[in-house]
């Protein structure tokens, strides 16, 4: 076995053409194990070997590890399948120095068992963090030319992992970037939200506490009403908070029943009736059957936070609520004739404290109810969508399926 510190020479033209098509796979691929086997292939008509193996270190257990290998030519065999140059790896590696294994030929033993190995130390960021090892089986040796072409490939192979290097940390940044900012968004929402509510409670509860003040019935009813509803109000922050935290950890309890969807809507309208008196809810009841499986409590939920949606940005619309089917699902279809929702938002208004333009100058709110609602129906393995036009209101649509049970959030 013999060590060696490199060599350096001129390449020949059949070699410079394959070292500037490998440096054009560097560049333009994108992917690591796609750039490695594009070099691997480009490298071998003009540096012959039958094994190629890529080795990085394992940063948490310190080891060497195979991370890209691919077997040419005699390599193919299952025998030498096994020989990937584990021992030439560590060799390289430790030293940072290129190594050469040339056995002595024998001239009746199988050439699978003369295997000559060449490993090259990996550089990246001024520090070594693997080898790549070229097997050859019965020869020929790697002559000093042929180790000069081998240190360009390594040079490119390194080229393509300082490449990934960066993307992952460019990545890393990225994501901890939008993690700040969506950590901004969330305490700026919240404190919003919770600070309007609070405000209301808290100023007219003073001002029922004044020693200096008397207050006639009608008056205190007044306050205490406001009161109520704000109360009313912060528990439903915290409630779709709560909620969403759920959703977000996959962990929202879903509890599945045999339900008739007609009834429980009929049910549900009754209720919101007296919470919206405003409200103008028209619903018919339909015979047909509208028998799914399905969590009534989240559906409830769903439908309530669909109508709450109705009352904030079309108060003074009718609010049409009704029933569809075919055969494989049911359909919940809740309309208003308010403003509507604009083309270029409506792909965004399910998304968690997304809110459009108009709303966050007129309307307050969260936005987060039709985010649940989404996360709710699609764990009943339906969908939700909009159809909406501009003036001429909103008709949210809810899809579940007759048949297919609904599994889990």
């Amino acid at each position: 076995m013999t060590k060696r510190t490199g060599a350096t020479g001129s390449l020949r033209p059949n070699e410079l053409v394959a070292v500037y098509a490998i440096s054009r796979t560097v560049a333009e691929t994108i992917e690591v194990d796609t750039a490695l086997a594009e070099i691997v292939r480009l490298s071998r008509p003009v540096f012959i070997f039958d094994n190629a193996v890529l080795y990085l270190i394992n940063e948490q257990t310190g080891n060497l590890e195979p991370a890209f290998a691919r077997a040419i030519g005699r390599g193919r065999s299952s025998e030498a399948d096994s020989a990937w140059g584990e021992a030439a790896a560590k060799e390289a590696f430790s030293t940072g120095k290129i190594f050469l294994n040339h056995p002595e030929i024998m001239a009746n033993q199988n050439r699978l068992e003369q295997r000559f190995f060449l490993g090259l130390p990996l550089l990246l960021g001024g520090k070594n963090t693997g080898a790549l090892v070229f097997v050859r089986f019965g020869g020929p040796l790697f002559a000093d030319d042929q180790i000069n072409l081998a240190q360009f490939i390594a040079l490119h192979v390194t080229q393509v992992l300082e490449h990934k290097r960066l993307v992952e940390r460019i990545g890393r940044l990225e994501a901890e970037r939008r993690l700040v900012q969506l950590q901004s968004d969330f305490i700026a929402t919240v404190s919003h939200e919770l600070k309007t509510p609070l405000g209301f409670i808290k100023g007219y509860a003073t001002t029922l506490l004044r020693d200096d003040a008397h207050w006639d019935a009608a008056t205190q009813k007044e306050f205490l009403t406001i009161i109520n509803e704000e109360t009313d109000r912060l528990t439903e922050l915290v409630d779709n908070l709560l909620d969403s935290s759920r959703l977000q950890a996959g962990t929202l309890d879903i509890e599945l029943k045999t339900v008739d969807l007609s009834a429980l809507v009929s049910e549900n309208v009754e209720r919101l009736r007296i919470r919206y008196p405003g409200l103008n809810i028209q619903w018919a009841p339909r015979e047909d059957d509208f028998i799914i499986e399905a969590d009534p409590k989240r559906l409830s939920q769903v439908l309530e936070n669909l109508v709450s949606n109705a009352a904030k940005y079309a108060p003074d619309s009718p609010l049409q609520i009704s029933l569809g089917y075919n055969e494989e699902n049911v359909e919940l279809m809740v309309r208003d004739r308010g403003p509507g929702v604009p083309n270029e938002e409506q792909k965004h208004i399910f998304k968690r404290f997304y809110r459009t333009e108009d709303a966050k100058e007129k309307v307050r709110g969260s936005g987060l109810g039709l985010y649940i609602c989404k996360q709710i129906v699609q764990a009943h393995q339906g969908k939700i969508s909009v159809r909406s036009t501009r003036g001429d209101g909103a008709e949210f649509i809810v899809t579940l399926p007759k048949t297919r049970l609904p599994q889990p959030a």
